[in-house]
């Protein structure tokens, strides 16, 4: 019996240690992902291939995954169901990506999704929530206050309508004196593309290519923000809405549980990092 015991410590520690483990976070729900900088800023064209192996991301995220998160709220990570939907994995999944470098955060999404919706009957430009949109979480620096949209606090919201109107680049955050300010992300800060049905499979697919300039973003809501280093810890969260015709809709959110920066991951800069290796057998 000792030596079974034995055996079952062993492997938990060498599950628990795997760099699977250490990269998503999960053995230790405090340790930091790790963000690398991109050597080469990529061009926005809505094609992830110049820098998506050397920016983090882990894995596929669908409904099953977040099911088994320690964030995971069935209130809140929900899929719709309005009768002959597809199975759930079909309805939504994403591949999310970030990165760095002197200027610029780069986010990126690769998804698929049954249905496009961008339609809102009471839309007003601030209600990226109510329509198909993916929404990075930002908060810079880390800080353990408990507080919602408050100093330091940042979302970068993208909805995606290959339009991209003028509210499809949005920008929520606090301020030293105000929480919750509501306003397009400035024109000379973002530049974003969308590339719908990509994989010529489903014409709601679609993948998501950005960057947001930092000094004007974050060293806005924290003035105390200084540029980034390796190193630097931020807070993160992924919101990704998915009404799919109806009202509030569908919720993925990755690294936390909702609007409370408290509640938000933490992510820390590193430097470049090499694409997998891939043996030749």
């Amino acid at each position: 019996m000792r030596s079974k015991l034995c055996a079952v410590s062993i492997l938990m520690v060498l599950l628990f240690s795997s760099p699977l483990l250490a990269q998503s976070g999960w053995a230790d729900p405090l340790a930091p992902l790790p963000i690398p900088r991109l050597a080469q800023a990529p061009k926005i064209d809505g094609d992830l291939r110049e820098w998506k192996e050397v920016a983090f991301h882990d894995g596929v995220w669908d409904i099953y995954r977040l099911l088994h998160t320690p964030w995971y709220d069935p209130k809140v990570n929900r899929l719709t169901d309005h009768g002959m939907e597809p199975s759930a994995e079909e309805d939504l999944s994403a591949r999310y990506y970030l990165a760095w470098d002197s200027r610029y955060l780069y986010f990126g999404a690769e998804v698929r999704d049954n249905v496009n919706d961008v339609s809102d009957p009471q839309h007003t430009p601030d209600r990226w929530y109510f329509k198909d949109a993916i929404c990075w979480f930002v908060q810079a620096p880390a800080h353990n206050r408990s507080q919602e949209f408050g100093r330091g606090d940042n979302a970068f919201c993208f909805v995606i309508d290959a339009r991209k109107p003028s509210y499809g680049a949005w920008w929520r955050h606090g301020s030293p004196s105000k929480t919750y300010i509501e306003e397009p992300l400035p024109r000379a800060a973002v530049d974003y593309a969308i590339r719908m049905n990509p994989w010529k499979a489903n014409q709601g697919d679609f993948i998501l290519e950005a960057r947001v300039a930092m000094a004007p973003t974050l060293g806005k809501s924290e003035p105390n923000w200084r540029p980034p280093k390796p190193g630097d810890e931020y807070k993160l969260m992924i919101v990704h809405t998915d009404p799919d015709g109806g009202e509030y809709g569908g919720h993925f959110l990755l690294y936390g549980k909702g609007d409370n920066s408290a509640t938000w991951g933490r992510i820390k800069l590193v430097g470049p990092i090499a694409p997998v290796e891939r043996k030749p057998n």
